[in-house]
């Protein structure tokens, strides 16, 4: 597939997102990262319509995968944490979440997550 190709997928995708339309993003955006699998912004974006379509596994397979790229991608430690907390696994969920708030302490959310992953596996 061309480059433009893979770019007017990624912007489709990523405006169908931004609309609130993530399960049609996923579509255009899966499209993208068959495309240039190695592109950490089309994953960033299908993971993130992924999740907020509720497909935590797949979203979390998209972050691992930027995580794997970039360890200290922050954004991506913490929505792979988050996607890990949704699916129940708080114990899987604690080390991408602490990392994230390491590299990023002013990031509230980020302690408030990892708080929360701590808690539950303190349970």
């Amino acid at each position: 597939m061309a480059e433009v190709d893979v770019y007017q997928l990624f912007l489709r995708g990523t405006e169908l997102l931004e609309r609130g339309d993530y399960h049609q993003a996923t579509v255009p955006l899966r499209q993208a990262r068959d495309a240039d699998p190695g592109k950490s912004s089309i994953r960033e974006a299908l993971g993130r319509a992924l999740f907020l379509a509720q497909h935590y596994e797949e979203a979390a397979g998209e972050f691992a995968a930027i995580v794997e790229q970039a360890p200290t991608n922050d954004y991506a430690l913490f929505c792979l944490g988050r996607s890990l907390q949704q699916l129940g696994r708080h114990r899987d969920s604690l080390p991408p979440l602490a990392q994230a708030a390491s590299l990023r302490p002013e990031r509230r959310d980020y302690r408030r997550y990892r708080d929360r992953a701590r808690a539950a596996c303190a349970r």
